[in-house]
């Protein structure tokens, strides 16, 4: 029998899809489950958005340039231009979600056995892409106790080798929600510019930032143009996870070329969700205001009610729609596979991820969940209530 490759062995599994067979089980038995455990908001889609698909007059189910239709880009710098970002629509490559948008980042700027330094915890489908890359992370470890804050200088400036050619961050973060300060964002410029790296910079949830905190864009730094590679997408920005519709960014020519030919290669993002796109930028103004509002709402109710649980402890993240949270349990995996196998409070339970499929360093995050509060308010207090029962009752 034929043997699979030593790349899909080492392919890690979705630490936030894993546990599903367990809720699919727990549903059959009538146990209703709240899913905490994955980014997919409840948040309607905006209608403008779906009717610019449901009236769309082609005749013809086209391929579009491998870079995305222009009429998309050319909006998309109008959507950049807001943030004090000015593009043009050639450095902007549309991608299949901001899946691709990673992936098309390190093979263009990595190659086999270069490293790339992500401060963990960190994005779990990282790890994914780094493999199917032949690439390798370097974690810096940041600590829940510090509220998942940008580690020590010191500790990337040591584990910088000859093979590491970029630093990866999220922000604001998943999974911790952390929303770095521009005085974070400077010492990476300068960390950059000191040892000539790219600085990937994941930035999916920019308009998710709280208490009067502002996002600072990578390409918000000065003298860091040749450096940064913007991944973006619309899934959670729009709540149109299905999209699949993200993009690469870059003002390095030499990247971009060479992003050009794995676009190239996959021929063109898909029709529908690049439509879908660019109604979305001309979205009113204060559209963003309302759905802030929601999430805000649901943050503060989620990490109130989780510090309030003996033994837990839930740092208040800055942004995006996530929140880890560290539980009085030996094995958080053991936990929420229990939570959905053995356990029901009033014929419910909640389903979590564990945090240790977000760090690559053995051991750390052993004793951590991650919530998505992607549910409405009353759905979150219940979970909770489910939460708080199942600790009192849980033995190992």
């Amino acid at each position: 029998m034929p043997h699979i490759s030593n790349r899909g062995e080492q392919m890690p599994p979705s630490p936030i899809r894993k546990l599903v067979p367990y809720a699919e089980a727990a549903k059959k038995r009538g146990t209703k489950v709240f899913h905490l455990n994955i980014g997919q908001p409840d948040i309607v889609t905006p209608k403008p958005v779906l009717d610019a698909v449901r009236n769309m007059n082609m005749t013809v189910l086209e391929y579009s340039h491998s870079a995305g239709f222009e009429s998309y880009r050319k909006k998309l710098t109008e959507y950049y231009r807001r943030f004090d970002i000015e593009l043009t629509p050639n450095q902007i490559i549309v991608t299949t979600g901001g899946s691709e948008a990673i992936l098309f980042a390190m093979m263009a700027c990595l190659d086999p056995g270069d490293e790339i330094i992500i401060p963990e915890p960190f994005y779990a489908n990282y790890n994914g892409f780094s493999v199917a890359s032949q690439v390798n992370i370097f974690p810096i470890s940041s600590r829940i106790e510090d509220g998942f804050k940008l580690p020590p200088i010191e500790d990337f400036e040591k584990n910088i080798t000859s093979r590491t050619k970029a630093i990866m961050i999220c922000n604001p973060n998943n999974p911790t929600g952390y929303l770095y300060s521009a005085e974070e964002m400077n010492v990476l410029r300068d960390l950059c510019l000191k040892h000539d790296l790219y600085l990937f910079s994941d930035e999916a949830y920019r308009e998710f930032c709280y208490d009067g905190h502002k996002h600072i864009s990578a390409m918000n730094l000065d003298g860091l143009d040749q450096h940064v590679i913007l991944l973006d997408t619309i899934s959670k920005r729009y709540s149109a996870c299905g999209g699949r519709i993200g993009a690469f960014i870059t003002k390095n020519k030499a990247v971009y070329d060479a992003a050009m030919k794995f676009a190239q290669a996959r021929l063109s993002p898909p029709t529908f969700a690049q439509i879908a796109g660019e109604a979305a930028v001309d979205l009113p103004a204060d559209y963003f205001e309302g759905v802030k509002a929601e999430y805000l709402k649901r943050r503060d109710l989620l990490v109130s009610r989780l510090n309030k649980i003996p033994g837990v402890f839930c740092p208040n993240p800055g942004g995006a729609f996530y929140a880890m949270a560290k539980l009085p349990v030996e094995s958080a995996e053991d936990f929420c596979r229990w939570l959905l196998e053995s356990f029901s409070y009033n014929g419910q339970t909640v389903m979590m991820a564990p945090a240790s499929g977000f760090y690559a360093t053995p051991g750390l995050g052993k004793n951590e969940v991650r919530f998505a509060y992607v549910l409405n308010t009353d759905d979150i207090n219940q979970a909770m209530d489910c939460l708080e029962k199942a600790l009192e009752t849980y033995k190992p």
